[in-house]
């Protein structure tokens, strides 16, 4: 059976007002062959995400109607691997709301994540063509345009790859926004460096990720990774639930397409970001 993420508007409603509204879809589901099982509440963000099992989407949107009448913005059908990154390593509090990996009943999870990758591209090449303390100027290079970035966005860097660097947001927006800025300031480099071009891929997707020891583990972190290893030199790709979190937000994608990725049994469909200003208009 399909699997859904809905995603719903969180203005004036409060946990509680969440949580009996889960538990009155629990008592509806049955009915139209529907399974909530996980939600999670982002305040940050005035969001509400909402796990669900059902034969069509608009069988979910009609328990939420019939349950409680706060029917989602938008559904978003994810394959069961992207499924798994969303259920996470984390458990379920007695009202249905995600919690933190690890953490008490107490530790509510605040919400979906958002993992993005960059990686140098032909790192090895340069090293050997350039040298090695010209190859670790143009990694000074990236890692200062990558953490100005992130330091404009609110991402958090996770760690260091050795030719990129791994962050994690809690708004994919945001995300998307860093990719793009992280892009515009390389190819502004580039034109000033015509000698020294310095050229990344970047791959980014949303789920929920598994946090130990301040580093992040899972499905979408090992999708955000395939991605960009996927990317073309200065592209962006992004999972299809990272578009779809961004309707609305004035950010243009264009569908790529199916890619067979390793260790996803599911082809994942992936979108390229525009963000040259010939691309944006």
């Amino acid at each position: 059976m399909p699997l859904y993420v809905d995603v719903h508007n969180l203005s004036g409603v409060t946990p509680e007002d969440v949580a009996k509204a889960h538990l009155a879809d629990l008592t509806t589901q049955g009915k139209h062959g529907v399974q909530y099982l996980k939600y999670w509440a982002h305040e940050n963000c005035d969001k509400v995400y909402c796990l669900v099992e059902a034969p069509t989407a608009e069988a979910a949107s009609q328990v939420h109607r019939e349950a409680h009448g706060l029917v989602a913005e938008k559904i978003i059908e994810v394959t069961p691997e992207i499924a798994e990154a969303f259920l996470g390593g984390g458990g379920v509090h007695a009202s249905g709301a995600a919690l933190v990996p690890g953490g008490t009943t107490a530790a509510l999870d605040p919400g979906i994540r958002t993992v993005l990758f960059t990686d140098i591209v032909d790192s090895t090449a340069l090293t050997q063509e350039a040298g090695d303390e010209a190859a670790m100027e143009l990694i000074h290079a990236h890692d200062q345009i990558v953490r100005n970035a992130l330091a404009d966005s609110n991402g958090r860097e996770v760690k260091h790859t050795g030719d990129g660097i791994m962050a994690a947001f809690v708004s994919a927006a945001a995300a998307i926004r860093c990719a793009t800025q992280i892009q515009r300031d390389l190819a502004k480099r580039s034109e000033e460096h015509i000698e020294q071009p310095l050229k990344v891929r970047i791959g980014v997707a949303a789920g929920e990720p598994v946090e130990h020891h301040q580093d992040l583990f899972g499905s979408t972190v090992q999708l955000a990774a395939r991605l960009c290893g996927q990317a073309m030199p200065d592209q962006i790709l992004a999972s299809n639930v990272v578009a779809e979190l961004c309707v609305g937000k004035r950010i243009i994608f264009q569908d790529v397409g199916e890619f067979t990725l390793k260790g996803f049994q599911h082809p994942v469909r992936a979108h390229a970001v525009a963000w040259s200003d010939a691309a944006t208009g």
